[in-house]
Parts: structure tokens; C-alpha cells; sequence
């Protein structure tokens, strides 16, 4: 990576951040001429949750910094950096093993022990808890109680994009469009306006794929790589949201954040306030 490549810093916390954050901000400005982009994912604690920002992370061959008390989460994050190539900084459990060095008493490993209960704390977790219940299409009836619909074909951001919403409070659904899968009928039950149709160009697509299939140690070159089935595929999707008639967003040249930000102005939705009380 060239020293002024523009790079993503992940803050992943069992609380609100601001420790992760701090740490990562004083660094950062010792580099002058980086250009970085902050991301914050505040009350993490479970591994379903952990591990779908992980894989946003490693899309984005984000550095990692993270407070998480729990050993065995903290482990899932080191665990995952290790194996993916990524750059990570623990800032709780080197402090805790020092106390713990020192006076041999274990800490207590409680989450947010010091941090208030707050409205916006509980929109934000049962949000991130209703993405990870009904990512990809695993249960039909999660669209009718979603805030927000994502329809795409593989790889067209679906779950990095609902993870990313669920963040700021918002619950969202996503299904997975393929001209061999059957639609739901509970798809057809939503009001379309809630409904958002994700698109992509086959060149991007293509590349996207292959890079996936690389990743699992298998040939770039497969049907699912495929540029005539995936522009079959990306047809087939057009179809279904002209019928939907719901907003098409092309993400072929956007960040996730670009593309969450054109959904929430579209839904005139306000995302939930993170909580800047210190860990």
C-alpha cells in the first residue's frame, strides 16, 4: 500500500468506542499525510455481530482497533486479523493482563460495566441483532417487519450495507436475487418504498467474484464468475425492481457509506446518535 493511500480504521467496542478511537486518532496524527476514514461499532458483543464487521473490515483491509473485555471476542478479532492479513491493535486486554500480572485477581470481563443504558444503546443493538436474524434471505418474514429491504445479487454489498444501517439503529432485510431462487411472498407484501434495489456493472462484478473466489483457494474462473451469467443475473434483477417499482442504486463506483447515505435520504430516516459518553 502506497504510504498515502487513503485507508479505513475500524473501531470495534463492547462499549461506546471512545477509548479505540483515541487511541487510533493519536496515532494517526503522527502520519500527516495519511487520509483516513473512521469507522465506529459501538456495543459489540456478540460473535454473529463481530464476525459479519470483521468481513466488512477485511473488504476494506481496514486497521483494526478494538476494546473488547470479553476474551473470547477480543480472540475472534485477533484470530480473524491474523488469518485475513490485517493490521489490528488491541487497547483493553494487554491493560487488563497487566493488572491481572500484577495483583493475580481476574478481571471481570463485563461489558459496558461503567457505561449508562441508553435508549439509543438498545435501538442500536436490537437493529444490529435483526440484520444478522434475517441476513441474506433466512427468514422470509423479517421483510415485512424491517425498516429497510435490500435486494441485490450476490455480491453487491447487501450485508456489509445492513450491517452498516443497523449500526445507526435501523433495521433492515436483505434477500438475495437469483433467476433460479423462488421470491418469497412476503416480498410482495412490502410497501415498495421501503424496498431498495442494489445493481452493479458485470465488469466490477465479475472482478468482485473472482476476488471471492480466490479468497475460499478456489480458481477465479467459474460459472459464478461468469460475465454472461452475470449479466443474466443483473437482467433478471432489473426485471424484478421495475416490477417492485422501488429506488435502484448502482454501487459500482460507491463506498458503502455513499450508498447508506443516498438510502437514508431516501427514507427521510434519521440514524441513531452514537453515544459519546468515554468507555
Amino acid at each position: 500500500m502506497a504510504e498515502n493511500s487513503d485507508i479505513d480504521i475500524f473501531i470495534i467496542s463492547d462499549s461506546s468506542g471512545e477509548t479505540a478511537l483515541t487511541v487510533a486518532q493519536t496515532a494517526v496524527a503522527q502520519f500527516p499525510d495519511l487520509k483516513v476514514k473512521y469507522q465506529r461499532f459501538p456495543f459489540i458483543q456478540t460473535e454473529a455481530i463481530l464476525s459479519g464487521i470483521l468481513k466488512m473490515a477485511a473488504k476494506k483491509d481496514a486497521v483494526v482497533y478494538y476494546t473488547l473485555v470479553t476474551h473470547s471476542l477480543s480472540e475472534q478479532v485477533r484470530s480473524f486479523a491474523e488469518e485475513n492479513h490485517l493490521q489490528s491493535f488491541d487497547c483493553i486486554q494487554p491493560a487488563m493482563k497487566a493488572l491481572t500480572n500484577r495483583t493475580g485477581v481476574e478481571p471481570a470481563s463485563i461489558p459496558s460495566i461503567n457505561h449508562s443504558l441508553t435508549d439509543t444503546y438498545f435501538d442500536r443493538i436490537g437493529a444490529m441483532e435483526f440484520a444478522v436474524a434475517y441476513d441474506d434471505g433466512k427468514d422470509p418474514t423479517g421483510l415485512q417487519k424491517a425498516d429497510i429491504v435490500i435486494l441485490g445479487v450476490s455480491r453487491t454489498s447487501k450485508t456489509p450495507l445492513s450491517l452498516f444501517l443497523a449500526n445507526r439503529g435501523i433495521k433492515v432485510a436483505n434477500l438475495p436475487l437469483s433467476p433460479k431462487s423462488q421470491l418469497p411472498d412476503e416480498l410482495w407484501q412490502v410497501d415498495p418504498a421501503k424496498i431498495i434495489g442494489l445493481t452493479n456493472s458485470p465488469k466490477v462484478l465479475r472482478r468482485i467474484r473472482q476476488q471471492r473466489m480466490l479468497s475460499y483457494g478456489l480458481p477465479a474462473e467459474s460459472a459464478y464468475s461468469d460475465t454472461e451469467k452475470i449479466k443474466a443475473e443483473l437482467k433478471y434483477a432489473d426485471k424484478i425492481y421495475k416490477k417492485i417499482g422501488c429506488l435502484v442504486i448502482n454501487v459500482s463506483n460507491k463506498s458503502i457509506e455513499e450508498t447508506a447515505t443516498l438510502i437514508l435520504e431516501n427514507q427521510n430516516l434519521e440514524p441513531a446518535e452514537i453515544d459519546t459518553i468515554k468507555d
